[in-house]
C-alpha cells in the first residue's frame, strides 16, 4: 500500500495532525492506532478541564477527542485501529501488523510520529521493600476505574505529584476512597497549580513536600508504607519516617516519551526530553519524518498537544507537495541557566517568515523572573517577564524573525531571577 502520509498514533497528536494535512490538500493518509479505537489517553480522561485554549469551552477528555473524530469522518483519511507499528524504515517504510490484514508495509511519502508517552513505573526507581499487589501507575489506576469499572483500592498512598497522581487523587476520593497522602520527592509540585487546589487541597489531603517512599510491606497486598523526609542530596533523613496503613500505591513519577521506533528508525534524539530533536516545523532529523505532541517532550495541556501537531501536519502536507524545507542557514537552540530543555532545539532560517513558538520547562520554582535570550556572543535578544514561573507547567514564547535575525550563531534560553 502507498500513502501520501503515514501518521503513527491515533490519540490527539495523530488526530490533529491527520486532519490538518488534510486541509492542506494531502489526500492519502492513513493512521495506525495500535488500541481498539482512536482517541489515546484522552477516553480515560473523563474529567474536565480539556479544550479551554483550543475550543474555548472546557470539554472532558472522550469529548475533546470525539470532536476531532467526528471531523476526522468529513475527511478521506483511512484508519487501522488494532494495528502494532514494529519498524520504520530511512526510506519512510512503515511495517505493521494488525489482526485485520495481518503482515503489511506501507509506503509513505511522509511520516508523523504521535506515539505519545508511557508512565514510569516502581522498576525504574527501585522502592525498597515487598512485592505486594496493589501497587499501580497511577494511569493504570485511571483506566482500570474510568474504562474497565474496577475500584482499585481503598486506602491510598500516591507518589509523585505529577498531573496523572493528582487527578486520581480526587477520583479516588470520589468514588469513596481515603487518599491517605501525596508524597512528592521535590521540594515543589510536578503538576498544574489548578490540579493541586482542586485534587488536593479541595479534599484536604496533605502534600508532602521532599519526601518519600521508602519501604512497602505486605504479604499478598500491600500493607503498609514508609515515608520519610529527605535531605537535599535526595538521601532519607533518619527518624523522619511516617508509616501509612494502606492497600494501595499510586505511582506518578514521571512520563517517558514512546520512542522505540524513532530510535530503531535512526532519528537524532534529545537526552533531555528523551523525544526526537525536531526543527520549527517539527521535522526530525530525516526528510519527510515529522515528530510532535508527547513523543516529542511531555505536555500540560492537551490544547499545545494540538497545536503543535497542527504545526507538523501543515509541515507534512507541505513536504509531500514538494516544499521542502531549505537549511542554509539553521540556528541551535540550547538550554541555559534554569532550563531543563527547549523545543525546537533547531531554526531553519529560510523557513521562517513571521515568528517561531519555542516550549521549554524550568528546573525549580521561579518569582518575579524573566525569561532571556542570548546569541553565542553573549549579547542579549530579548527578555520576558514572568511572575512565576514552574516545572510542571511548560513555558512558551515566541521569537519573531526581526530578532532571530540579530542572533549570532546559537541561542540559548535562560532564567534571571528579578525583573
Amino acid at each position: 500500500m502507498k500513502y501520501d502520509l503515514v501518521v503513527i498514533g491515533g490519540g490527539p497528536a495523530g488526530l490533529a495532525a491527520a486532519h490538518a494535512a488534510w486541509e492542506d490538500g494531502c489526500k492519502s493518509i492513513c493512521i495506525l492506532e495500535r488500541d481498539k479505537e482512536l482517541g489515546g489517553i484522552l477516553n480515560q480522561c473523563i474529567h474536565n478541564g480539556f479544550g479551554l485554549h483550543f475550543f474555548k469551552e472546557e470539554l472532558t477528555g472522550p469529548e475533546y477527542a470525539g470532536r476531532f473524530i467526528e471531523m476526522l469522518r468529513s475527511t478521506g483519511v483511512e484508519v487501522k485501529t488494532d494495528a502494532m507499528v514494529l519498524d520504520v524504515t530511512h526510506d519512510k517504510q512503515v511495517h505493521v501488523v494488525s489482526a485485520a490484514s495481518g503482515y503489511e508495509v506501507l509506503d509513505a511519502q511522509s511520516v508523523v510520529l504521535a506515539m505519545g508517552c508511557r508512565e514510569r513505573t516502581r522498576g525504574a526507581i527501585a522502592i525498597p521493600g515487598t512485592r505486594p499487589a496493589g501497587v499501580f501507575t497511577a494511569g493504570a489506576a485511571q483506566r482500570y476505574l474510568n474504562i474497565e469499572g474496577y475500584m482499585v483500592g481503598k486506602r491510598v498512598v500516591i507518589l509523585g505529584s505529577g498531573d496523572i497522581g493528582l487527578i486520581m487523587a480526587r477520583r479516588m476520593t470520589l468514588e469513596g476512597a481515603k487518599v491517605l497522602a501525596c508524597v512528592e520527592l521535590m521540594p515543589y509540585s510536578g503538576g498544574l497549580t489548578r490540579n493541586i487546589v482542586q485534587c488536593l487541597n479541595d479534599f484536604d489531603i496533605p502534600l508532602y513536600l521532599s519526601h518519600t517512599i521508602t519501604d512497602i510491606q505486605g504479604r499478598d497486598r500491600v500493607e503498609r508504607v514508609t515515608v520519610s523526609q529527605i535531605d537535599n542530596k535526595r538521601q532519607p533523613i533518619p527518624g523522619t519516617e511516617m508509616v501509612f496503613d494502606c492497600d494501595t500505591v499510586l505511582l506518578s513519577v514521571g512520563l517517558i516519551p514512546e520512542n522505540e521506533l524513532s530510535r530503531a528508525t535512526g532519528l537524532e534524539m534529545d537526552a533531555r526530553t528523551n523525544g526526537p530533536v525536531v526543527y520549527e516545523n517539527m521535522e526530525t532529523s530525516i526528510p519527510g519524518v515529522f515528530a510532535c505532541g508527547n513523543v516529542v517532550h511531555v505536555h500540560d495541556l492537551v490544547d499545545f498537544v494540538t497545536a503543535e501537531s497542527q504545526r507538523a501536519g501543515h509541515a507534512a502536507a507541505a513536504y509531500c507537495a514538494g516544499q521542502v524545507a531549505a537549511s542554509t542557514v539553521i540556528k541551535p537552540i540550547s538550554a541555559g541557566n534554569g532550563v531543563g530543555y527547549t523545543v525546537p532545539q533547531h531554526i531553519r532560517m529560510d523557513a521562517v517568515t513571521d515568528a517561531v513558538s519555542l516550549f521549554f520547562r524550568v528546573r525549580a520554582v521561579y518569582r518575579d523572573a524573566k525569561i532571556v535570550i542570548t546569541d553565542e556572543t553573549g549579547a542579549q535578544i530579548a527578555a520576558f517577564a514572568r511572575e512565576h514561573l514552574a516545572p510542571g507547567e511548560m513555558e512558551s514564547i515566541k521569537l519573531p524573525r526581526v530578532l532571530l535575525d540579530k542572533v549570532q550563531g546559537a541561542l540559548t534560553v535562560s532564567i534571571e531571577e528579578g525583573k
